[in-house]
């Protein structure tokens, strides 16, 4: 096996010279700052509507439903059809759910109806992330993967600096209704980029005939490939005991905890994004052996941080607490995926990145509501402590077991001094 080549970060970031690429991403990050906006607005909608947490874990759990039925289906369908057609769909669809949800803001919009919106906002995603998770390795190539990733990553979470912040400061300016159709008009941006990329090229016979199989070849991949599976199980840990204290239980964190208005839930959420950021960048070029060694101490690191926030503290000490969460959680999601789409066939990379979204977006809505009915049931702060130790122990066994097999290259990547397949970006 030929020795792997150093990468350095200047070097990595050399995938931006690809025009695609480099399109979708300007794109990408025009549109996930005016989500962000949206996801801070509804959040702070929700929180004045009820004082009960349980209820921030039902809207989750509407979004979330739809998406453990129908991941997979995106999934298959991102290997089958053009996947900028699905991403097209999916961004009108969105448009529409920020519009309807805005004018109802203006008038008076009720509990349910938030629901209702958070179910079609589901079946979108699950059409929606998938693609976009297979459409990033395409437009760069398997050997640009990890930096292709990290740079994706890094405008995902950057936009999460200013979407909150930005929603916040805009809300309490305009009103509620303000943040929501801002979102409406950013899916513009990201419209005109997919727009401008070139189709797939086409693969072998054997190959094409491989994207139209079933989807239980997706599940079938993963849990024939150790590293794969315990990166799938590591995320499936992280969605169900860390991400619902971040997307389900903030707003009421913020409002009976930290008594703070919708500036300081934006400006928190804008802070702990600005980690998430950090830890993305810090990829870039990471040599493959330092990848689950830096995991496990991400994953002490997480724990140790939530343990601090259960401990009610002011708001400038969970702020920077939240930094250090977002920047350890970004970099083992990150990795997680590198290592999955590096080791997935190409004719399969959909399903697998369905398998993968699932085991993050299909239990996050069962695990915002159990977090939220067992803060409910014996308070916040305790909630935070069994879901950090629970969510320390668990990830730490499972990156043991598969430590030297993901120093490793796996069975698809492109060995060097052999041709890689031509990209999307090849063909421009």
């Amino acid at each position: 096996m030929s020795a792997e080549v150093k990468i350095t970060p200047m070097h990595a970031l050399g995938v931006l010279r690809n025009a695609p690429f480099r399109r979708y991403i300007i794109g990408s990050l025009i549109s996930d700052t005016g989500s962000w906006m949206q996801v801070m607005a509804q959040g702070w909608v929700m929180a004045t509507l009820t004082n009960k947490a349980i209820w921030l874990g039902m809207a989750n759990l509407a979004a979330g439903l739809p998406m453990l039925l129908l991941t997979m289906v995106g999934g298959a369908a991102a290997d089958r059809f053009d996947k900028r057609k699905i991403l097209l769909i999916t961004q009108f669809v969105q448009i529409g759910i920020a519009c309807g949800i805005g004018f109802l803001v203006l008038k008076k919009i009720e509990i349910w109806e938030i629901l209702a919106f958070a179910v079609v906002l589901g079946i979108s995603n699950s059409f929606e992330m998938p693609t976009q998770t297979a459409l990033v390795p395409e437009l760069v190539g398997r050997a640009e993967i990890q930096n292709g990733i990290s740079i994706d990553r890094s405008v995902f979470h950057g936009s999460r600096v200013l979407g909150p912040t930005i929603g916040g400061y805009l809300i309490d300016w305009l009103g509620k209704a303000s943040a929501f159709f801002v979102n409406a008009v950013s899916y513009i941006a990201l419209i005109i980029a997919i727009l401008s990329l070139p189709p797939r090229p086409k693969g072998t016979a054997e190959e094409e005939e491989k994207r139209a199989s079933g989807i239980k070849d997706g599940f079938r991949f993963v849990a024939k490939d150790p590293p794969s599976l315990a990166m799938v199980m590591a995320i499936a840990t992280q969605s169900l005991c860390i991400f619902p204290i971040i997307t389900v239980m903030m707003p009421l964190f913020v409002r009976l905890v930290l008594h703070r208005g919708a500036d300081g839930l934006g400006s928190l959420m804008g802070a702990s994004a600005i980690g998430s950021f950090v830890g993305s960048i810090f990829l870039i070029g990471l040599p493959r052996d330092k990848r689950v060694p830096l995991m496990m101490i991400n994953a002490v690191a997480v724990t140790c941080v939530v343990i601090g926030l259960s401990f009610a503290p002011s708001f400038y000490v969970a702020m920077a607490l939240l930094i250090v969460n977002s920047l350890a959680l970004a970099m083992n999601f990150a990795l997680c995926s590198t290592i999955v789409q590096e080791r997935a066939p190409d004719y399969l990379r959909g399903r697998v990145s369905g398998v993968f979204m699932l085991s993050f977006v299909g239990i996050m809505p069962f695990a915002g509501l159990g977090v939220a009915a067992l803060s409910d049931l014996i308070g916040i702060p305790t909630a935070l402590v069994i879901a950090a130790i629970s969510y320390g122990v668990i990830t730490l066994l499972i990156l043991a077991r598969v430590r030297k097999q993901c120093a490793e290259p796996g069975v698809c990547e492109t060995k060097i001094g052999t041709p890689a397949a031509p990209s999307a970006a090849a063909t421009v």
